[in-house]
């Protein structure tokens, strides 16, 4: 006998390594509703380092054993039962660009592609792994249609990392249905509902790097990364003020850019200079595509500094404002999570999009 009411669940768990944690989410489809199913984090004082080489943009300090270990532990804490799983490369571990093509059909693309491709990826083709998307435009197979030209968006990540990545998702016990690259992850996380309508910025502000991510109409257009970091953030108060890190860091969490305390005047030179290069960002995509940047979005684990959305929002003054990034906003949770959420969302938005990734592949 069929139960005809039955509902049927599906499963996924997004993983983040990051350069100072590891998150972990785990989410369930059940009918047309997201819920969470459970959550867990490791910290440690660095886990990724940048290369200065182009060839391996990143490194794992620990290694592929010594984090599968800490995924273990996490999932065991957090009663985290599902295997299948989505990662996510770092942003300054991948490649990320985008380029126009004259008008082709499905056949001729992949060749040309693949010609473009080597004009934009700084190592060999053969050190890297591929990806590519139609964002504007189509291919020619409908004659009804009048030809117009291609962009593609493309990703590419170094052989190396990809199998560092397999390797922690096997040991992990976990079945790697994806590789995410964090600029995807944020976008799958963050643009819902009326945002798919609009111009957004997602201002990702990490541990070690900070990415400027512009989305059109739902569509990732561009990303750009700076050095600037919370860690940045954390140093720059620690020697201006001579004091420790760990005394830094505790001021930058309750005072950040607030006008009690002398934090402010250390930090606001940075954020100003920064501010400035992202406004650059934004008149160079607008002068280009004739649209303005109506939103910002702010996440990462900075995102909650006493008055920095205030200071983005009185520098930028846009349509719909600047708030904090909370991928949780149209997921199902216990209503005594919420506070809790909220306060941790900005730093788990990239594993939430990881996770909803990984619901969609099944």
């Amino acid at each position: 006998m069929w139960n005809f009411f039955q509902t049927i669940s599906k499963k996924s768990i997004g993983v983040d390594i990051g350069t100072s944690s590891i998150k972990i989410v785990e989410l369930a489809k059940v009918g047309r509703k997201i819920r969470l199913e459970n959550y867990g984090e490791a910290r440690a004082k660095t886990l990724l380092r940048k290369s200065s080489t182009n060839e391996d943009t990143s490194t794992l300090l620990l290694s592929s054993d010594e984090i599968s270990q800490v995924i273990m532990s996490i999932l065991e804490k957090a009663n985290i039962t599902t295997k299948k799983a989505v990662f996510s490369i770092p942003d300054f571990a991948s490649f990320f660009t985008t380029f126009y093509l004259p008008p082709m059909s499905s056949k001729e693309l992949d060749q040309a592609v693949l010609y473009e491709a080597k004009e934009h990826i700084p190592v060999p083709l053969s050190k890297v792994t591929l990806d590519w998307d139609i964002i504007e435009g189509r291919t020619t197979e409908n004659k009804r249609q009048k030809p117009v030209p291609i962009r593609i968006l493309l990703v590419a990540a170094p052989n190396q990392i990809v199998q560092q990545y397999s390797d922690i998702a096997n040991k992990s016990g976990l079945e790697l249905e994806a590789l995410e690259v964090e600029e995807m992850a944020l976008s799958e996380a963050l643009i819902k509902g009326d945002d798919k309508n609009k111009v957004v910025c997602i201002l990702d502000i990490g541990a070690r790097s900070t990415t400027i991510n512009i989305v059109d109409k739902g569509v990732l257009k561009s990303s750009y990364s700076f050095d600037i970091s919370g860690a940045k953030f954390t140093e720059t108060i620690a020697n201006s003020l001579h004091i420790s890190y760990n005394e830094a860091e505790s001021l930058k969490q309750k005072i950040g850019l607030s006008d009690q305390y002398q934090v402010k005047n250390v930090l606001f030179p940075l954020l100003a200079a920064t501010l400035s290069d992202i406004e650059k960002i934004f008149k160079n995509f607008e002068q280009s595509s004739k649209e303005k940047i109506e939103k910002v979005i702010v996440a990462g684990g900075s995102a909650l500094l006493p008055d920095l959305i205030k200071k983005v929002s009185d520098y930028f003054q846009l349509k719909y404002g600047v708030e904090v990034a909370n991928p949780f906003s149209d997921i199902v949770y216990p209503s005594i999570l919420k506070d809790t959420l909220l306060k941790v969302g900005p730093r788990y938005v990239i594993a939430v999009g990881n996770a909803l990734r990984g619901i969609e592949e099944q």
